[in-house]
């Protein structure tokens, strides 16, 4: 059945209704700029410290530029800047930061390339930080599987790690708001 004839019981079509003066035209509506998410305050100060190998410096920098720009969006300012020469040597970096207890947790970006073991050692590492001392700490320690120097991969990477800055930023203010209230919780006896 269309909008402007109805067929009756015999299938003979009614009269067609008159046909409803087409509006003119309304010019498009502006579309309000895309106004950024609004993110939750902190009730007290954070401050994260960034571990970031300089093996790759071009590639993991993104990640440190992409992390700062999403931290400072979700009102977390006060972050140290750290850079060791490779990503083994990220761990003992993130343990002595944790056990100062100036941090509320600590991000790690490194880019260790066809070697597993070593990225599987670095996160393993990060983990028991983390256990040991109850400062999180965040991992953005890639290990490509076919990695070459050439710039489309170094281009492909450096975007990546970009993406990965955001996530790992992400990851680290919602982990730092849940940690927030449940020991809010557990001070005020409601998680014992």
């Amino acid at each position: 059945m269309n909008q402007t004839s109805q067929e009756g019981a015999e299938g003979v079509a009614a009269p067609k209704a008159a046909a409803p003066k087409a509006a003119a035209p309304k010019a498009a509506a502006p579309k309000a700029a895309e106004q950024p998410p609004v993110h939750p305050r902190f009730t007290k100060p954070q401050r994260v410290a960034f571990v970031q190998s300089a093996w790759h410096r071009d590639v993991i920098d993104e990640c440190r530029i992409a992390f700062l720009s999403e931290m400072e969006a979700r009102h977390i300012s006060h972050i140290d800047v750290f850079e060791v020469p490779g990503s083994f040597e990220i761990p003992l970096h993130v343990q002595i930061l944790a056990k100062t207890r100036r941090y509320t947790a600590i991000v790690a970006a490194g880019l260790v390339i066809d070697d597993e073991y070593v990225a599987e050692t670095v996160i393993r590492a990060l983990m028991d930080v983390q256990l040991r001392t109850e400062v999180p700490v965040f991992s953005a320690v890639l290990t490509p599987q076919q990695f070459h120097e050439s710039a489309a991969h170094v281009e492909f990477f450096r975007k990546h790690f970009a993406t990965k800055g955001v996530e790992v930023a992400e990851a680290c203010a919602n982990t730092l708001l849940s940690l927030e209230r449940l020991r809010g919780q557990v001070a005020a006896g409601i998680v014992a």
